[in-house]
This record gives C-alpha cells, sequence and structure tokens, in this order.
C-alpha cells in the first residue's frame, strides 16, 4: 500500500513540474528575447541569444517610459486604495449592518457584474465627457474606485468573521465605528491584500479604458505607451523591444506579491488573526 502511494506521488509530481515548466516556457523565451537583436530574432535560429544586446531596453528607456511608470504607477495605488475602502465598508454593512432593502440592493449589485464592460462603453465616456474629465488621469480613477465582485468577497469575509469578537469589542465600550476600524479591519488583513493585489493588477494591466480616456502621451497608462511604442514599427515588429517593455512593466507586480505574499497565502483561512 505504502509502495503504490510513493509511486502516486511521484507520478503527481512529475506532472506537476512538467507543466510548472511548459508555464515557465514563454518567460522565458520573452526574457531570452528581449536581450536579442531584431535581425537575430527574424531569423530564428536560436533560443539563446548570440549577441547579448541592450537595444530593446535602451529604446524603452529613451521613450517617456519612466513618465507612463510614474501614471501607472499613480493611479492604480491611488485606485486600489479607494478600493478598499469602499469595498470593504461596502462589504461590511452587507454582512453586519441590518437596513430596509438590503437584500434586495445586494441583488441587483451582483446582477450587474452580469452586465458586459462593452455595453456600457458608451455611457460611461457619455458621462465623463459630460463630467469634463476626458484625458484626466481622474477618468481612470472615477470609473474604478469600486469593484462589485470584491464587494461581494469582502461581504463573505465578514459574514464568516467571528461575531464574538465583535461582540466583546462591544462590552468594553467601542462603538460600531471603532470596533470597525480597531478590530475587524486589522484582523481582515489576508482579506484585505488579496484584494489590493487583484486590484493593484487589474489597474496597472488596464488597456480599454486608458485608451477610451487618455489621449495625451505624457499621460499615457503603461500599457498604452507601450502599445503606442510597438506602433512606430510597424514594417517590422520589433520584439525585442516589445520584451523589454512587457518584462520591465511585470516589475512593480512582484514587488507587490512579495510583501503581500503571506496575507495572500493565509487569505483562505477566514480565521486567520482573528486572537
Amino acid at each position: 500500500m505504502k509502495k503504490n502511494n510513493k509511486t502516486l506521488k511521484v507520478i503527481v509530481y512529475t506532472l506537476l513540474i512538467a507543466y510548472s515548466l511548459l508555464t515557465l516556457l514563454p518567460f522565458f523565451w520573452s526574457i531570452l528575447t528581449s536581450f536579442k537583436t531584431t535581425a537575430e530574432i527574424a531569423g530564428g535560429e536560436t533560443i539563446f541569444p548570440e549577441i547579448w544586446s541592450l537595444s530593446g531596453y535602451q529604446t524603452i528607456l529613451e521613450s517617456q517610459y519612466t513618465r507612463w511608470v510614474f501614471n501607472s504607477i499613480f493611479v492604480s495605488l491611488i485606485v486600489t486604495v479607494l478600493n478598499l475602502i469602499f469595498n470593504t465598508m461596502a462589504g461590511y454593512a452587507f454582512a453586519r449592518i441590518q437596513f430596509r432593502g438590503r437584500n434586495m440592493l445586494f441583488s441587483l449589485m451582483l446582477l450587474l457584474i452580469m452586465v458586459p464592460s462593452q455595453v456600457t462603453m458608451i455611457p460611461l465616456y457619455i458621462v465623463i465627457s459630460d463630467l469634463g474629465l476626458i484625458n484626466t488621469h481622474m477618468s481612470l480613477i472615477f470609473t474604478t474606485m469600486i469593484n462589485i465582485a470584491y464587494i461581494f468577497m469582502m461581504r463573505q469575509f465578514f459574514i464568516n468573521f467571528p461575531k464574538d469578537v465583535e461582540e466583546a469589542a462591544a462590552m468594553d465600550g467601542l462603538s460600531k465605528i471603532g470596533t470597525f476600524f480597531r478590530i475587524v479591519i486589522p484582523n481582515a488583513r489576508p482579506a484585505l491584500a488579496t484584494q489590493g493585489i487583484f486590484v493593484f493588477m487589474a489597474i496597472w494591466n488596464e488597456f480599454m479604458k486608458p485608451l477610451l480616456f487618455i489621449s495625451s502621451p505624457d499621460k499615457y497608462m503603461l500599457t498604452q505607451g507601450l502599445n503606442a511604442l510597438s506602433k512606430q514599427f510597424m514594417n517590422a515588429t520589433a520584439w525585442d523591444v516589445i520584451m523589454a517593455g512587457a518584462l520591465l512593466s511585470i516589475i512593480p507586480i512582484f514587488i507587490l506579491y512579495i510583501f503581500l505574499n503571506k496575507y495572500f497565502i493565509q487569505s483562505n483561512d477566514q480565521t486567520t488573526g482573528v486572537k
């Protein structure tokens, strides 16, 4: 029996390792391609660069890349903070506070998730235009500062959050607001970290809304700027430039994940941190 279990474990780990290598292969190709010359990429005869070139990175850094990175970080951080505040407060209200029409309002919000974003693009553009926010970063912040999916996620977290902790805080004289900020929020760090990672990634990788609202090159988000930069090479696709830009663009995501990794792993345990 033990021999069969050991064999099964070897098979499972072999399959997982093979799948991991298959998943990492495109990323590995991107790294190598970013160090090749355009002529070598066009030839496609070698996997590793024969001549290690930094021309792709040089082209990226000579553009407005640093400005685009700053714009993306600025917008992504503001949107992430606003989402953490509004989504968390709304989720707690739907989970703990009794008010008239709560269930109906929550059901209507869930129905909105089913509406494709493409359907709302034209009305959204009209609203943003009427507010005078076209070609400003406020247009991106205003249209992404709340997310119904994460309101639902936080509601589910707070439903499973032990009520005894809040009742004990109330007996100690804490108000509802005090209980929320001093007891509930510190114990909700895994859920907040998970939400923060996904919101930041979504805004960082957003392409359609910047393309819809932003027109000035100095206000481009990173995805929009890299797309505009790649269009300068219409006769021959500059894969070294594209791959260099793509690799540089994922560095902030890696840094964010490294700092929030332990909370992200804990997010499956709804009672983590409750003492």
